[in-house]
């Protein structure tokens, strides 16, 4: 792993751990699991809440990891200003006080002399949807095409739907992808696609209440009155949005298809195939699990080579994120599974309960979290000093 992914701690090797997370909540099991299974002694966990109300405490030379924050009505509340952990609006005041939390964690762990495995810096990109696409291309990473990348996106901000149609009239931007800048697990997403005579329909995972809220829901809707589109789209406009042409994706037993790359200290550890009968692959949306080994088979029938064409294209994401010991990767791949492009980079995309390394990679065997724990062990042990 880079060196700089891990700042060396003064303390002793192996570093305590400490998880920055949600008491109870499946990743900071997960996480807890792997650090016993190393052997060692069990994370501290420093709750979200004590962290968003001033009270969360580091010690000496402890190895912090943060973690989602997701999952927690009171932490929601927190974060959103509401409670309700449904809603979608709301994405803007999260940003700000995720970003503000984040450098505090930061502040403290390294005013005690520990250390963190991310970078709140970069956290705060990769939870901007168009500062991460601009960063990516301008590092040559190949991304969907995009309107609203990069700072001048952020300084001047989508305002509503008559600039959302005004995109979708331009040429190749028939169909695309409308994204709340802050938004994760699919919420606020809309794919949208236009058609002669002034048709419109958009795909999501956004209820629509009576009201006018917006709820994030498990059963994806198809919206066709542009009133009811443009509704929507006028809600999530205050917290930003982001805009990506639609890239026609290969499929798999009919299904099409895409992949979430866990890249770990640099390299592609783990990978998992996402199919869907329509535009969004989420699992948690419908999405199911994929062959992997018919993924690799179809690049190399199609003249390509897995690890240098579709592993390569994650790590280089990755790469504009050094101080950050884990991303997940969401793959895109092209018609004919030729050539690839990366739809997002996600600072928590490790959650993939049971999911073991790629074979021969350096986290072969291991769940994600595992994999982590022995990087951070490794890099931990590069830098003790030599014992006399």
């Amino acid at each position: 792993m880079p060196a700089s992914a891990v700042t060396p701690a003064s303390a002793p090797t192996p570093a305590p751990f400490a998880v920055v997370g949600n008491p109870g909540n499946r990743r900071v099991a997960l996480f807890q699991d792997a650090v016993r299974a190393a052997g060692l002694p069990e994370a501290r966990v420093v709750p979200w809440r004590d962290v968003l109300t001033g009270r969360a405490v580091f010690r000496t030379g402890e190895c912090v990891r943060i973690d989602s924050p997701g999952e927690d009505p009171e932490v929601e509340r927190l974060l959103r200003g509401a409670a309700d952990t449904t809603r979608v609006e709301g994405t803007g005041r999260w940003y700000r006080r995720f970003t503000e939390a984040v450098h505090a964690v930061a502040e403290g762990v390294r005013s005690a002399g520990g250390t963190l495995t991310c970078d709140p810096a970069e956290l705060a990109v990769l939870f901007d949807k168009r500062l991460c696409h601009g960063v990516l291309a301008a590092a040559g990473t190949p991304v969907p095409a995009s309107p609203t990348s990069g700072p001048g996106a952020v300084r001047a901000p989508v305002r509503g739907w008559e600039e959302v149609r005004a995109v979708l009239a331009l040429p190749g931007y028939r169909r695309a992808f409308v994204k709340l800048a802050h938004g994760s697990s699919a919420s606020g997403v809309l794919a949208v696609e236009t058609g002669a005579g002034g048709r419109i329909r958009a795909t999501t995972s956004v209820e629509r209440a009576p009201s006018g809220a917006l709820h994030n829901s498990l059963r994806l809707r198809r919206y066709e009155d542009e009133r009811v589109i443009g509704a929507i789209v006028n809600a999530l406009a205050p917290d930003g949005l982001h805009i990506e042409r639609w890239l026609p994706k290969a499929s798999q037993r009919g299904r099409s298809a895409d992949l979430r790359v866990v890249v770990i200290g640099g390299r592609a550890t783990h990978a998992v195939v996402r199919t869907a009968a329509g535009p969004l692959t989420n699992l948690h949306l419908g999405g199911a699990r994929g062959d992997l080994d018919a993924v690799i088979a179809a690049v190399a029938e199609a003249g390509g080579r897995w690890e240098a064409d579709a592993l390569a294209v994650c790590e280089r994401a990755a790469d504009a994120f050094p101080r950050t010991l884990c991303v997940g990767v969401d793959l895109l791949p092209a018609l004919g599974w030729r050539s690839f492009a990366v739809g997002e980079v996600n600072a928590f995309g490790d959650l993939l309960p049971r999911l073991t390394g790629l074979p021969g990679s350096t986290a072969e065997g291991q769940d994600t979290y595992a994999a982590q724990v022995a990087a951070v062990r490794q890099e931990q042990h590069a830098h003790a000093p030599a014992r006399p």
